[in-house]
């Protein structure tokens, strides 16, 4: 069925589709949003892109040569907040508006409308975010994590940067209800809860994350809007209040935040590994007990951010002892994908190429993290060049590199056509080549003892920078191949045309293995047909 037919099939319950621009607008179609959400998120991550390129050539080579340090610092801060809201967590929510309906056998997201005001919202709250930079005193210099008293210093554009992120909070709020509702109750007959694909499981649990810290994050920007604007002082210790609360009330919002970046990518992965490994997933119900157990720890790991703010000694031994437990369940995870790909029939795709990736460097971004879950020698790496290397290899060969192989694996479903292989793979291996490139020397930098956030850095670590800035500009580049020579063609439906089973069989290879189907092969009962 053609994106069209799709549309005219379910559409609006009211009326007939709507005339050309304004279907999107008024789009209450699950397929359209996922779409659409997919599109701003790639927007956004080329905008956030863009501002880290900025960065990096900044810090090309030592001494201040393209931008003022202020500047600099609003970079920092706005690449992570638009990278972080704007790109990754909308893309997930793409995927899951697109995907999770179908996954579950329903119609449609349980509140259509809702969910159609959730994307515009996200798009109003972005728009708010960026006029920043054309405001007095410019975009918000305080870090993404936005730290009082730093923050409190910002000029005309600070009101305008919490309001944004409550509009962003508002928005992931009804995205995560709607999808709650969606698999709770739209779910097809004889699908139960230990049926679903594991990607709905992750979303679902994701789901609930995101209700659970987001109004906490909503607090603290509130509280400092009132201490900026009303007079009160939660932050400031003149008036008997503490800068390190603002502190703890953001990590405890933040530390599941990353978790809401990463759990998503879990369940694509888990979900492209067994297609190419033609067998199915290793230990179903463990990797659904392993995604609850990471989203249970999530919450009591946050002060791991705030080693060298001088808790007591208790609180350190507890905050490292509960982050290294998360290596657990992460652990199991890594070995059931391992398990999976292990005497498979295993043929190697563009999606299965950047799954299999994800695997490898998310492990080394796992493994920098349990160095930095331990209190004293977290001390050392605190605030360097090692804390931006460990997110980063979460985030990119993590988040980004789920995204893509998700986004290589559907595309197909999605367009009717097959993109380039040629382009898909040229495209993985300058991405995977330049990542390690740009954010593996950060960890070198970073243990030489390089801070976080400067604009300039001492001679020694310059040769370092140079290679990091190459790759950030070469990993840029890549991108632009994904969006030129397989995006375009595929949304132009440019390409043979993609098969009903598309992944069953590409190279006409024959099983010596006689695979089970996969566990998310549902059938549906024949009394409900």
């Amino acid at each position: 069925m053609s994106a069209t037919a799709a549309h005219d099939h379910h559409d609006d319950h009211h009326h007939g589709p709507q005339p050309g621009l304004m279907r999107w607008i008024v789009t209450t179609n699950h397929k359209d949003l996922g779409a659409m959400y997919l599109i701003f998120a790639l927007t956004m991550f080329f905008v956030g892109g863009t501002m880290a390129l900025i960065i990096r050539a900044e810090l090309f080579e030592p001494g201040l040569q393209f931008v003022d340090p202020q500047f600099f610092n609003s970079m920092t801060t706005m690449h992570a907040l638009v990278m972080v809201f704007g790109a990754v967590m909308p893309a997930f929510v793409g995927f899951a508006n697109y995907m999770v309906p179908m996954m579950v056998g329903a119609p449609d997201m349980a509140m259509p409308r809702m969910n159609n005001w959730s994307f515009w919202l996200t798009v109003m709250a972005f728009i708010m975010l960026l006029s920043t930079l054309f405001m007095d005193g410019g975009a918000p210099a305080a870090g993404w994590t936005m730290y009082a008293p730093l923050v409190l210093q910002g000029g005309d554009s600070f009101p305008f940067m919490v309001f944004s992120v409550h509009l962003m909070g508002i928005a992931s709020i009804m995205g995560a209800i709607n999808i709650i509702a969606t698999i709770l109750n739209l779910r097809a007959p004889g699908m139960t809860l230990m049926k679903m694909p594991l990607f709905v499981w992750t979303w679902l649990i994701t789901a609930y994350l995101l209700i659970a810290v987001l109004p906490v994050l909503a607090g603290a920007v509130t509280m400092l809007l009132t201490d900026k604007f009303f007079g009160t002082s939660f932050f400031s210790a003149a008036g008997g209040g503490d800068p390190v609360l603002y502190q703890h009330i953001f990590w405890f919002f933040g530390h599941p935040e990353v978790y809401i970046m990463i759990l998503p990518a879990f369940g694509i992965v888990s979900t492209i590994i067994p297609v190419f490994a033609r067998k199915p997933l290793f230990g179903y119900a463990s990797m659904v007990y392993a995604t609850a157990s990471i989203a249970f720890l999530s919450f009591i790991v946050w002060a791991h951010h705030m080693f060298t703010v001088g808790m007591p000694l208790a609180g350190e031994l507890f905050f490292m002892f509960c982050t290294m437990l998360i290596a657990v369940p992460t652990g199991v995870k890594i070995f059931n994908w391992i398990a999976t790909m292990w005497q498979g029939a295993m043929t190697f795709e563009t999606p299965m190429l950047f799954s299999i990736a994800f695997v490898i460097l998310f492990t080394v971004g796992g493994l920098s993290g349990v160095m930095m879950a331990m209190t004293p020698v977290d001390f050392q790496y605190h605030d360097t060049y090692f804390i931006v290397a460990h997110f980063h290899y979460v985030l990119v060969p993590g988040a980004v590199f789920s995204l893509l192989a998700g986004a290589y694996y559907w595309l197909p479903k999605w367009t009717g056509v097959m993109y380039s292989e040629f382009w898909g793979k040229t495209h993985f291996w300058m991405s995977v080549i330049f990542v390690n490139l740009t954010f593996f020397p950060m960890h070198f930098v970073g243990l030489a003892g390089m801070p976080r956030r400067y604009a300039d850095y001492n001679i020694a670590f310059a040769d370092f920078n140079a290679v990091a800035s190459i790759g950030a500009f070469g990993f840029g580049i890549a991108q632009l191949i994904f969006v030129f020579f397989v995006l375009i063609p595929s949304i132009r439906r440019k390409g043979e045309k993609a098969t009903a089973e598309v992944w069953d069989n590409p190279e006409g290879l024959e099983w010596t293995v006689a695979s089970p189907a996969p566990y998310h092969t549902f059938t549906v009962p024949p009394e409900v047909k």
